[in-house]
């Protein structure tokens, strides 16, 4: 059978029999409903092992046909596309940077309108799943979240009107959050909406806004090439899709062969104009909300999608408003690039990247090698006598390959160690590696937002990583090298590891923001993070 036949098939009749099956357990819809009820009806609308083995036997490409069916579940709840236009939307998309790009944007009109309510929608989340939904800022309390939730849930059961019976009830989850997403940000009547794409961009939920106010496409990483078995152009096909009639497109330098399908794209698709955005010099000075050199790229764009949407005529390269520089200063994207001290175990500092692919696993390690992140320091002088313990807990996911993970996170450490010219060895940079599940408590569940309908039940890729390492690092003890059944096993390592130690503990979490999400929960770091 065709992938692409494959994948229509799944999306068709997988969802009608989670539908059905989903249906004998609806509940008498009051306002007796909890966010603990909200979050359990939504995981019961995530896509199963099937329909997601099958979407990537297609590429990692929804069918075609989900465009049409977002606009019939759209219009169940009560809106027209065309109504969507008055959320003002920013639109972004891209294979790496798309999150911190709509972060950066975000900060960015907070504090240039600081009268206006501006949404964010994003994905995934990091610990919560009203994460998702922002308002100037905050995540959607638990309230607001049931009642938005709750409100598209009984319409869409209402109203069962649909011109194909076989279209599911109620979309997957993806599409759910996004009709929420559109649901809230109406009701809440904010003045802007940034709006991340979540998957690709033609074909994805997202993509039903006629109009929004600029649409941008952040890095086309290789990495994705790879996974989902495309060729760049064609992932610049997709990605291209939200380029609309009549709104500026937006691009940050592409290689060659994408960049082309992009401008083709734009024009194609009618866009007023397609802009290549290059580094920004007027904020290469600033200290970026989010860190890490690759940042610079990402803040470039949101700047330029930003200065769009207000309408600036002062353009001009090297300067900016105090407005744009405190918005980028002040960006803030959890789980990315993040520094945690833990707030009961001062000793601990939490090293939080949620980074899963190859090419973002370089970008994590190319910010955590660094003084004062990583690095131990005395004054400016580098040392390579242990002035305190480094634990890597990592975990890999979602068909990415955890050999190459591993060995691209290896190599990067060692050219920043040579690089930065401390003697320092790669081989000794870490004492202590944990491969953990993204299982959240040792007794095997995780917390009900972060729970995972197709996620393995087996150490196999944990023991896969423990042979790997060994492999790429020879010299490195076998007794240092831990498979972790669950996150809080992880977590109970490093409390140990700290009560032996006589320095600091530095500990990098990278290679799944699940698992970088379920460390916050099992660590307690939640307010600290979020």
């Amino acid at each position: 059978m065709k992938p692409n036949l494959f994948i229509t098939l799944a999306y068709r009749f997988i969802p009608v029999y989670r539908s059905l099956s989903s249906t004998a357990r609806i509940r008498n819809m009051s306002s007796t409903k909890t966010y603990q009820n909200a979050v359990q009806d939504l995981n019961s609308l995530q896509s199963n092992a099937a329909v997601l083995e099958a979407i990537r036997a297609g590429g990692g490409i929804a069918n075609k046909d989900a465009i049409p069916e977002m606009i019939e579940y759209l219009g169940r709840i009560g809106y027209s596309p065309d109504d969507l236009n008055r959320l003002n939307v920013i639109h972004v998309t891209g294979t790496k940077g798309k999150g911190s790009t709509s972060a950066f944007v975000d900060s960015i009109l907070r504090h240039v309108r600081s009268d206006w309510k501006i949404g964010l929608y994003t994905s995934p989340h990091l610990v919560a799943v009203r994460e998702r939904f922002r308002i100037n800022g905050s995540p959607l309390s638990e309230e607001a979240f049931t009642k938005y939730f709750y409100e598209v849930w009984n319409r869409l059961h209402e109203n069962r009107n649909r011109r194909l019976e076989s279209t599911p009830v109620v979309p997957s989850y993806f599409r759910y959050l996004t009709l929420m997403a559109f649901h809230t940000f109406m009701s809440e009547k904010v003045d802007a909406t940034v709006l991340e794409v979540g998957v690709g961009g033609t074909y994805d939920s997202t993509n039903v806004v006629p109009k929004p106010i600029a649409a941008g496409v952040t890095s086309l990483g290789l990495d994705h090439v790879h996974i989902l078995g495309k060729t760049l152009p064609e992932i610049a096909w997709h990605k291209s899709g939200i380029y609309k009639e009549g709104v500026p497109a937006f691009a940050v330098e592409q290689p060659s062969e994408a960049l082309k399908v992009l401008e083709q794209r734009a024009a194609e698709l009618k866009a007023s104009s397609f802009s290549v955005v290059s580094l920004n010099p007027a904020i290469s000075g600033i200290k970026l909300g989010l860190p890490g050199v690759h940042q610079y790229q990402n803040a470039s764009l949101a700047v330029e999608l930003a200065q769009t949407f207000v309408q600036r005529d002062d353009k001009a390269q090297g300067t900016l408003p105090e407005s744009f520089v405190t918005g980028l200063k002040n960006a803030k994207c959890p789980g990315r690039c993040q520094t945690v001290i833990d707030p009961r175990h001062h000793r601990t500092t939490w090293y939080l990247d949620g980074a899963h692919t190859s090419e973002s696993i370089q970008c994590s390690l190319n910010w955590f090698v660094t003084p004062d992140v990583g690095l131990f320091a005395n004054g400016e002088k580098l040392v390579s006598t242990a002035l305190g313990t480094r634990l890597l807990i990592f975990n890999c996911t979602h068909g990415r390959t955890p050999e190459t993970m591993l060995r691209v996170l290896y190599d990067t450490m060692a050219q920043r160690l040579s690089l930065l010219g401390t003697t320092e060895k790669p081989e000794s940079f870490f004492d202590h590696v944990l491969f953990s599940t993204n299982l959240t408590y040792s007794d095997g569940h995780s917390k009900i937002d972060l729970t995972e309908v197709a996620r393995p039940t087996t150490l196999e890729v944990q023991d896969r990583l423990a042979s790997s390492w060994s492999e790429i690092v020879p010299s490195f003890p076998s007794s240092s090298i831990h498979v972790k059944p669950t996150i809080t096993d992880a977590v109970q390592f490093v409390r140990e590891a700290e009560q032996k130690a006589e320095g600091p503990i530095k500990v990098l979490v990278t290679g799944s923001l699940l698992l970088v999400g379920g460390l916050v929960e099992a660590a307690s770091l939640t307010e600290q993070a979020l």
